[in-house]
Protein backbone atom coordinates (compact mmCIF):
# COMPACT_ATOMS: atom_id res chain seq x y z
CA UNK A 1 0.00 0.00 0.00
CA UNK A 2 3.13 2.46 0.90
CA UNK A 3 4.19 2.17 -2.27
CA UNK A 4 1.24 2.42 -4.26
CA UNK A 5 0.21 5.83 -3.04
CA UNK A 6 4.18 6.93 -2.81
CA UNK A 7 3.44 6.37 -6.62
CA UNK A 8 0.56 8.47 -6.62
CA UNK A 9 1.80 11.46 -4.48
CA UNK A 10 4.45 11.61 -6.82
CA UNK A 11 3.00 11.54 -10.27
CA UNK A 12 -0.19 12.72 -9.54
CA UNK A 13 0.60 15.31 -6.78
CA UNK A 14 -2.27 17.23 -7.49
CA UNK A 15 -5.78 15.43 -7.59
CA UNK A 16 -9.44 17.04 -7.21
CA UNK A 17 -13.01 16.29 -8.08
CA UNK A 18 -13.42 17.12 -12.38
CA UNK A 19 -16.59 18.50 -11.57
CA UNK A 20 -17.42 22.23 -11.84
CA UNK A 21 -18.87 23.88 -8.97
CA UNK A 22 -18.72 27.36 -7.11
CA UNK A 23 -20.19 26.56 -3.61
CA UNK A 24 -20.96 23.64 -1.53
CA UNK A 25 -24.08 23.67 -3.02
CA UNK A 26 -23.57 23.60 -6.45
CA UNK A 27 -21.04 20.58 -5.43
CA UNK A 28 -23.94 18.49 -3.85
CA UNK A 29 -26.18 19.46 -7.21
CA UNK A 30 -23.80 18.14 -9.61
CA UNK A 31 -22.66 15.48 -7.36
CA UNK A 32 -26.75 14.00 -7.39
CA UNK A 33 -26.55 14.60 -10.80
CA UNK A 34 -23.24 12.72 -11.91
CA UNK A 35 -24.59 9.08 -10.32
CA UNK A 36 -24.04 6.52 -13.39
CA UNK A 37 -23.63 10.22 -15.14
CA UNK A 38 -20.13 10.90 -16.08
CA UNK A 39 -18.73 14.13 -14.93
CA UNK A 40 -18.29 15.34 -18.68
CA UNK A 41 -21.78 15.61 -19.11
CA UNK A 42 -22.87 16.96 -15.83
CA UNK A 43 -20.28 20.09 -16.41
CA UNK A 44 -22.09 20.52 -19.69
CA UNK A 45 -25.70 20.59 -18.13
CA UNK A 46 -24.31 22.45 -14.68
CA UNK A 47 -23.59 26.14 -16.21
CA UNK A 48 -27.29 27.36 -17.23
CA UNK A 49 -28.69 25.16 -13.94
CA UNK A 50 -26.96 26.75 -12.10
CA UNK A 51 -27.42 30.32 -13.48
CA UNK A 52 -31.22 29.63 -13.14
CA UNK A 53 -31.51 28.04 -9.58
CA UNK A 54 -28.26 29.69 -7.67
CA UNK A 55 -29.38 29.29 -4.20
CA UNK A 56 -31.23 26.41 -2.37
CA UNK A 57 -34.44 28.79 -1.67
CA UNK A 58 -34.80 29.11 -5.83
CA UNK A 59 -34.25 25.26 -6.42
CA UNK A 60 -36.60 24.39 -3.87
CA UNK A 61 -39.29 26.60 -5.65
CA UNK A 62 -38.90 24.78 -8.46
CA UNK A 63 -41.46 22.13 -10.25
CA UNK A 64 -40.58 19.32 -11.71
CA UNK A 65 -41.90 20.72 -15.29
CA UNK A 66 -39.27 23.86 -14.33
CA UNK A 67 -36.60 21.93 -13.60
CA UNK A 68 -36.85 19.05 -15.70
CA UNK A 69 -35.74 20.92 -19.00
CA UNK A 70 -32.05 21.72 -17.42
CA UNK A 71 -31.09 17.98 -16.61
CA UNK A 72 -33.26 15.62 -19.08
CA UNK A 73 -29.73 14.95 -20.46
CA UNK A 74 -28.81 13.05 -17.65
CA UNK A 75 -29.22 9.85 -16.67
CA UNK A 76 -32.18 9.10 -14.61
CA UNK A 77 -33.81 12.59 -15.13
CA UNK A 78 -37.00 12.27 -13.64
CA UNK A 79 -35.49 10.78 -10.47
CA UNK A 80 -32.98 13.24 -10.46
CA UNK A 81 -34.99 16.04 -10.88
CA UNK A 82 -37.64 14.82 -8.14
CA UNK A 83 -34.10 14.45 -5.57
CA UNK A 84 -32.82 17.98 -6.28
CA UNK A 85 -35.99 19.63 -5.78
CA UNK A 86 -36.32 17.51 -2.47
CA UNK A 87 -32.81 17.89 -1.57
CA UNK A 88 -33.48 21.51 -1.90
CA UNK A 89 -36.80 22.01 0.02
CA UNK A 90 -34.72 19.69 2.93
CA UNK A 91 -31.81 22.31 2.87
CA UNK A 92 -34.33 25.17 3.57
CA UNK A 93 -36.52 23.54 6.24
CA UNK A 94 -34.01 21.73 8.51
CA UNK A 95 -30.69 23.06 7.63
CA UNK A 96 -30.90 26.52 7.39
CA UNK A 97 -30.04 26.57 3.35
CA UNK A 98 -26.48 24.94 4.33
CA UNK A 99 -25.39 21.94 3.53
CA UNK A 100 -24.25 19.59 6.18
CA UNK A 101 -20.85 18.31 7.21
CA UNK A 102 -22.31 15.51 9.08
CA UNK A 103 -22.37 12.35 7.08
CA UNK A 104 -25.65 11.02 8.82
CA UNK A 105 -27.23 14.56 8.02
CA UNK A 106 -25.92 14.67 4.21
CA UNK A 107 -27.53 11.27 3.52
CA UNK A 108 -30.78 12.36 4.96
CA UNK A 109 -30.99 14.78 1.92
CA UNK A 110 -33.26 12.89 -0.93
CA UNK A 111 -30.43 11.78 -3.92
CA UNK A 112 -28.06 11.57 -1.34
CA UNK A 113 -26.32 7.79 -0.80
CA UNK A 114 -23.54 6.91 0.97
CA UNK A 115 -20.93 7.92 -1.93
CA UNK A 116 -21.93 11.18 -2.17
CA UNK A 117 -22.27 12.09 1.27
CA UNK A 118 -18.73 10.57 1.73
CA UNK A 119 -17.69 13.21 -1.30
CA UNK A 120 -18.84 16.53 0.09
CA UNK A 121 -17.67 15.59 3.57
CA UNK A 122 -14.76 14.73 1.97
CA UNK A 123 -14.20 17.42 -0.75
CA UNK A 124 -16.01 20.29 1.22
CA UNK A 125 -15.28 20.03 4.83
CA UNK A 126 -12.08 17.58 4.41
CA UNK A 127 -13.17 14.70 6.68
CA UNK A 128 -11.18 11.49 6.54
CA UNK A 129 -13.59 9.36 4.09
CA UNK A 130 -13.37 7.57 1.12
CA UNK A 131 -16.17 7.76 -1.27
CA UNK A 132 -16.45 4.80 -3.05
CA UNK A 133 -17.47 4.71 -6.63
CA UNK A 134 -17.12 2.24 -9.41
CA UNK A 135 -14.07 3.63 -10.32
CA UNK A 136 -12.97 3.65 -6.58
CA UNK A 137 -14.23 -0.09 -6.08
CA UNK A 138 -12.83 -1.69 -9.25
CA UNK A 139 -9.35 -0.01 -8.88
CA UNK A 140 -9.26 -1.53 -4.96
CA UNK A 141 -9.91 -5.00 -6.23
CA UNK A 142 -7.11 -4.64 -9.03
CA UNK A 143 -4.56 -3.28 -6.62
CA UNK A 144 -5.42 -5.69 -4.04
CA UNK A 145 -6.18 -3.18 -1.45
CA UNK A 146 -9.57 -4.18 -0.97
CA UNK A 147 -11.61 -7.87 -1.57
CA UNK A 148 -14.53 -6.27 -0.13
CA UNK A 149 -17.90 -7.32 -2.01
CA UNK A 150 -19.40 -4.04 -1.30
CA UNK A 151 -18.45 -0.30 -1.69
CA UNK A 152 -19.12 0.03 2.18
CA UNK A 153 -16.67 -3.02 2.57
CA UNK A 154 -14.56 -1.42 0.53
CA UNK A 155 -14.86 1.86 2.27
CA UNK A 156 -14.13 0.10 5.31
CA UNK A 157 -10.98 -1.35 3.72
CA UNK A 158 -9.35 1.78 2.45
CA UNK A 159 -9.67 3.71 5.26
CA UNK A 160 -8.39 1.37 7.66
CA UNK A 161 -5.13 1.33 5.04
CA UNK A 162 -5.18 4.68 4.42
CA UNK A 163 -4.14 7.43 7.05
CA UNK A 164 -6.39 10.12 7.76
CA UNK A 165 -4.56 12.78 5.82
CA UNK A 166 -4.33 10.81 2.58
CA UNK A 167 -7.93 9.94 2.67
CA UNK A 168 -9.38 13.03 0.83
CA UNK A 169 -6.56 12.61 -2.11
CA UNK A 170 -6.85 9.36 -1.92
CA UNK A 171 -10.43 9.19 -3.20
CA UNK A 172 -9.22 11.33 -6.53
CA UNK A 173 -6.05 9.47 -6.96
CA UNK A 174 -8.02 6.32 -7.10
CA UNK A 175 -10.92 7.66 -9.45
CA UNK A 176 -8.59 9.35 -12.00
CA UNK A 177 -6.78 6.19 -12.23
CA UNK A 178 -9.84 4.06 -12.73
CA UNK A 179 -11.14 6.70 -15.21
CA UNK A 180 -8.13 7.47 -17.54
CA UNK A 181 -5.58 4.27 -17.36
CA UNK A 182 -7.17 1.49 -14.93
CA UNK A 183 -10.74 1.24 -17.02
CA UNK A 184 -13.28 -1.15 -16.79
CA UNK A 185 -12.51 -2.07 -20.30
CA UNK A 186 -9.10 -2.54 -22.10
CA UNK A 187 -7.41 -1.26 -18.95
CA UNK A 188 -3.95 0.86 -19.75
CA UNK A 189 -1.95 -1.37 -18.09
CA UNK A 190 1.19 -0.51 -20.63
CA UNK A 191 0.74 2.87 -19.72
CA UNK A 192 0.43 2.41 -15.98
CA UNK A 193 3.08 2.36 -13.44
CA UNK A 194 1.47 0.21 -11.06
CA UNK A 195 2.66 -2.96 -12.99
CA UNK A 196 4.83 -4.33 -10.29
CA UNK A 197 2.19 -3.87 -7.36
CA UNK A 198 -1.29 -5.04 -9.09
CA UNK A 199 -2.50 -8.19 -8.75
CA UNK A 200 -4.85 -7.62 -12.33
CA UNK A 201 -1.33 -7.03 -13.90
CA UNK A 202 0.69 -9.95 -12.17
CA UNK A 203 -2.45 -12.56 -12.48
CA UNK A 204 -3.05 -11.87 -16.34
CA UNK A 205 0.87 -12.14 -17.78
Amino acid sequence: MKEIFDWFRVNMPTAETELHYGNPFQLLVAVILSAQCTDRRVNIVTPKLFEAYPTPEKLAAATFDELYPYVKSISYPNSKTNHLIGMAQKLVSDFNSEVPSDIDELRSLPGVGPKTAAVIASVVYDKPVIAVDTHVFRVAHRLGLSDGKTPTAVQKDLENLVPEKDRAISHHWLILHGRYICTARNPKCSKCGLQEYCNYFLTSI
